[in-house]
């Protein structure tokens, strides 16, 4: 059998299930992979081994009498670093938090224990969760596994190259502006951003309570699916799900027409030429649609001063007006607002309402949006951060909207691309996600075979 780390949810679950593998040995193979691999990569800021090996006991006893919990019971999961587990630190990626110890568990950590996961530790992240680099000046410049030197995005960036190291079958992550889909782009992984207000976000170190959502991190479509659909599992009546399709036909599809605006480089720009193409050659109807209201440069901007104003409360209160603890660079973002003035924050406010609006009426004529996840790969730690990074994941941030970003190549590095549906319509949007990967997997094997004709002597 090949190693247990290298194993996914569905291949760890079936193994289980057979006998041919237990949760012991796949969290012994996650520990021993983290021991050999993350003092570069710098993924997990606390390892949780004693933890996690007693959790994996206890499932493997499941196993052994017949009575899993579910799909996720015994996989080894992690989860980032502003999201409370009892008994572990929170930091926030902050040395101001250091030695905050959670009493109890976040609701999403209590989902996954219910679930039978078993916890390996907490992943490294932007400090604050306000970036999207992890070069984290407390706990460690987390790399991107796939390319040396270069960042894994952020701010979930510990998360993402966690999964895509084979650390940990699916992590946790956070999505304020794109947080666990840039990320996964960057780190040819999987991402999901839910509604907001259908996963919890009590015992989470907030960035903007206007924004912020929780969501997963897997190595491929169908994972993804089984973690977010555990914790989609109290999800508020309110959210009532579509159909889901089961194939392509006559699926409408969204271009927004004001992705002119955004400067995509070249990789980006012709691997969702591609995906273009093979919707429609699966027989998808790609329409282009208006969002008047979405001017990607602005309203990203706009949305970060809302964060902005958001965080300076939270640490403001915590902290006092010193922010002692906290880097001068993200003390300096949290005054921001402040130097702002009020009525650009009101403006702020106003340009994400009027956006979410746009969102609604183009919801009405289309199934999905899609769009690129980033403008640009993953880029070396210590270079300027574009400024757009997050132009294309904002949007479904400011429109409550789920959101899910797929690998499509890797050609050196790794582009995504995103979906977006309507509010409420997250497993039909994580159905349909499922179908798209399988369309578009053309384009990663074409890639994968120009990076083997490229590294042949």
């Amino acid at each position: 059998m090949a190693d247990p780390s290298e194993l996914g949810i569905a291949a760890l679950t079936a193994a289980f299930t057979k006998g041919s593998l237990d949760p012991v040995a796949a969290t012994e193979s996650c520990l021993a992979r983290i021991a050999a691999q993350d003092a570069h990569l710098r993924s997990f800021i606390t390892v949780a081994a004693e933890g996690a090996r007693r959790e994996a006991e206890r499932s493997r006893r499941r196993w052994a009498a017949g009575t899993p919990l579910g799909p996720l019971d015994g996989v080894p999961l992690a989860v980032k670093d502003n999201i409370d587990a009892a008994g572990l630190p929170c930091t926030a990626g902050t040395a101001a938090f250091a030695t905050h110890m959670p009493a109890a568990d976040a609701p999403v950590v209590a989902c996954l224990r219910r679930a039978g996961a078993v916890l390996l530790g907490k992943l490294n992240m932007h400090e604050g969760a306000l970036g999207a680099t992890t070069d984290n000046a407390v706990y460690g410049r987390c790399m991107n596994p796939l390319k040396p030197g270069y960042t894994p995005g952020g701010s979930s960036g510990g998360s993402a190259a966690a999964v895509a190291a084979r650390l940990c079958a699916a992590a946790l992550g956070t999505d304020t502006m794109g947080s666990v889909r840039v990320p996964a782009a960057y780190c040819g992984v999987y991402g999901f951003k839910p509604t907001n207000g259908a996963i919890a976000t009590d015992g989470v170190v907030p960035l903007s309570t206007t924004l912020d959502c929780v969501g997963p991190l897997a190595r491929s479509a169908a994972d993804l699916a089984v973690v977010a659909r555990a914790l989609l599992v109290d999800m508020p009546r309110t959210f009532i799900a579509m159909p889901a399709h089961d194939t392509l036909a006559g699926v409408r599809v969204g271009v927004p027409r004001q992705l002119e605006e955004i400067d995509l480089c070249v990789a980006v720009g012709a691997g969702f030429a591609g995906v273009l193409d093979r919707l429609r050659a699966a027989g998808a109807i790609v329409v282009p649609v208006d969002l008047p209201a979405w001017q990607p440069g602005p309203a990203r901007r706009a949305g970060l001063l809302v964060c902005e104003a958001e965080a300076a409360d939270y640490y403001g209160a915590r902290l006092g007006p010193g922010l002692a603890g906290v880097s001068d660079t993200f003390a300096s973002m949290l005054r921001y607002a402040e130097r702002a003035g009020l009525s650009r924050v009101v403006a702020a406010y106003r340009t994400i309402e009027q956006v979410r609006a746009a969102c609604f009426r183009a919801f009405a004529a289309v199934d999905a949006l899609v769009l690129p996840t980033t403008p640009q790969p993953s880029f070396p730690h210590g270079a300027a951060a574009p400024a757009s990074q997050a132009d294309c994941t904002a949007l479904a941030n400011f429109a409550r909207a789920p959101a899910v970003s797929l690998p499509i190549a890797a050609d050196p590095l790794p582009v995504g691309v995103q979906l977006m549906a309507a509010p409420g319509d997250d497993l039909r949007l994580l159905a349909l996600a499922s179908l798209v990967d399988r369309a578009v997997e053309p384009l990663r094997a074409a890639a994968a075979t120009r990076s083997e004709a490229d590294a042949s002597p």
